[in-house]
């Protein structure tokens, strides 16, 4: 992810106007799977009335008591300037949460402004952070890094890998973070410097399945909340999505490849998150719909059908909608995050606070223009309240 660009008003507001032309007839989100509990379901009669009276319950009175907009806020997490920048936000939107980016100052970590903003809010913020290692290391300053994706698995065993996350973790913890955009699971032979790279463990599956999976033990280990990315695969893309569309091989190779560590990483997923990426796949997506808008990408992964994988009733982030042309350039950002929430997103993901109050404007017109559920907001808000641990259901 890179620094944010700033939006003006007569510029968005024409993009908004161009684009909803076009999105009128976008297919509503594909059926999600309820919110209710991570764990399997038997499917025998007593346990089939259990689960509906659980999903008719669960985080119930939460939702009662919150109103429409405080819902839609919670579905967003944005890049962030600094303290000051991170307690307006919060304080006017009440937003879900904040993202570190490479342009922040991180003196909100060290002198526990975000960790205190958090503490003060009904629901604890979600504070987010890209720290992979390598040339992803937005805390290395900080003293928390580690080598590249790549390097670990050549140099390192998964339980030295978990070992080392865990510390990272630790660390982390201590400065308020409580989620980590990491570890990729790309299965990618590019070159170090390429927009994966490194980033990615192995070409070999089985490679990325075992050190992914040890990484995000490791996070998890310490009380860090892993998000496995960027699926359905960005390792064999045609580009960078940061400068344009990106093209991945057709589904079926994806199959045989890109997607064979999300049917094993997410059989027991604990509290990791899944991040959806600006990918265009052909036979999966439209042929020029990126994944993280696409209901078909986001229904498979919640489904597990289609690609051999299992059902996921974790959160889902959408890669970064402001930032990346693959994005931005056809979407202004409040028909980009309402695409990605329609598309099954829980959380919207950008890049500056300025687009806030608007986005949100644009969410609750959705709502009454019947273009966005309710039925769907609610189900996003009780997967995000019980990552945070604010429900246990």
């Amino acid at each position: 992810m890179r620094a944010p660009r700033r939006f003006t008003a007569v510029v968005a507001a024409t993009m908004l106007l161009s684009a909803s032309a076009c999105s009128s007839s976008d297919p509503d989100a594909a059926p999600p799977t309820s919110p209710t509990s991570s764990k399997s379901v038997s499917s025998s009669p007593s346990s089939t009335a259990s689960s509906t009276s659980v999903a008719q319950t669960c985080g119930a009175s939460d939702l009662k008591s919150m109103s429409l907009r405080d819902k839609l806020a919670q579905l967003l997490v944005v890049g962030v300037t600094g303290a000051a920048d991170a307690k307006q936000v919060v304080s006017d939107e009440h937003i879900g949460g904040v993202f570190v980016g490479s342009w922040s100052d991180l003196g909100m970590l060290t002198d526990g402004s975000v960790r205190k903003l958090s503490k003060a809010q009904k629901y604890p913020l979600m504070v987010t952070v890209d720290q992979e290692g390598g040339r992803v290391s937005r805390l290395a300053k900080l003293g928390i890094d580690m080598p590249s994706a790549r390097v670990l698995a050549e140099t390192k065993t998964p339980a030295q890998v978990r070992a080392l996350a865990k510390d990272a973790g630790e660390k982390m913890k201590k400065l308020g973070i409580t989620v980590d955009f990491a570890p990729s699971a790309d299965v990618s032979d590019e070159a170090d410097d390429e927009v994966i790279g490194d980033r990615s463990f192995s070409d070999d599956p089985a490679v990325v399945t075992e050190y992914a999976g040890a990484f995000a033990k490791g996070l998890q280990d310490a009380g860090i909340m892993p998000v496995y990315k960027h699926f359905p695969g960005h390792g064999h893309g045609s580009g960078d999505s940061h400068t344009g569309n990106v093209r991945t091989p057709p589904f079926s190779q994806l199959i045989e490849s890109d997607l064979v560590p999300y049917k094993t990483l997410l059989k027991d997923p604990g509290d990791a998150g899944v991040m959806v990426g600006h990918l265009i796949v052909p036979g999966l997506t439209g042929p020029e719909t990126p994944a993280s808008i696409s209901p078909r990408a986001i229904g498979m992964l919640r489904s597990g059908k289609r690609y051999g994988g299992v059902p996921f009733d974790g959160v889902v982030f959408s890669d970064d909608l402001s930032g990346m042309k693959a994005i931005s350039e056809k979407y202004p950002i409040q028909v980009a995050v309402r695409k990605a929430i329609n598309a099954g997103s829980d959380i919207a993901l950008w890049l500056s606070t300025d687009e806030v109050g608007s986005v949100l404007d644009a969410l609750e017109k959705a709502v009454a223009d019947k273009k966005l559920s309710t039925k769907r907001v609610d189900q996003s808000v009780v997967r995000i309240l019980r990552a945070k641990g604010a429900i246990t259901c």
